[in-house]
């Protein structure tokens, strides 16, 4: 959707923003488009766990709150946000590789779980909405994927224009 020229989400019909910030290597790509299914009403969700590259991918409602759940995992070094009104409302520290914790499993369990709870809080119709982002990032299976260098169509090898 276009607000004022620029390309918005539009909650109200479940589209979303969706980005993936290349993490590794610098190179400050950042692919961006739109993406149905995930029912968020407010709020962002961002996580490093994106596979199989494992760059940040995020999704929110607003850019502010986008940017807040990726400065959140960042800041983390690695790991699951969620975010409103730009304050982090859960989170889960990943920070080996932005992968892994060296954490007990009844405490990331916990984290985990309080994250899945906020994002339902949050509108999130899923059962596991992170689960579900880590592969929208996955471009080894079809159709449609967001990848650092934007959104690919699996099939033809080729990105896809968001606006013709």
């Amino acid at each position: 959707m276009l607000s004022d020229g620029r390309a918005v989400s539009d909650p109200s019909r479940d589209l979303l923003k969706i980005a993936v910030v290349e993490r590794h290597q610098g190179t400050g790509n950042v692919g961006k488009a739109f993406v149905r299914g995930l029912g968020l009403k407010r709020g962002a969700l961002a996580s490093s766990v994106a596979h199989d590259s494992h760059n940040i991918i995020v999704i929110g409602t607003t850019d502010e709150d986008m940017e807040a759940a990726l400065a959140a995992v960042v800041e983390m070094g690695g790991g699951l946000a969620a975010v409103s009104n730009s304050t982090p409302l859960a989170t889960l520290p990943l920070p080996i590789a932005g992968l892994m914790s060296s954490d007990p499993l009844p405490k990331i369990r916990e984290h985990l779980d309080r994250l899945i709870a906020v994002s339902h809080k949050l509108g999130s119709t899923l059962t596991d909405p992170f689960m579900t982002l880590s592969f929208l990032a996955l471009p080894v299976i079809p159709e449609l994927k967001i990848t650092d260098m934007g959104l690919i169509d699996v099939n033809l090898f080729k990105v896809v224009p968001l606006f013709v």
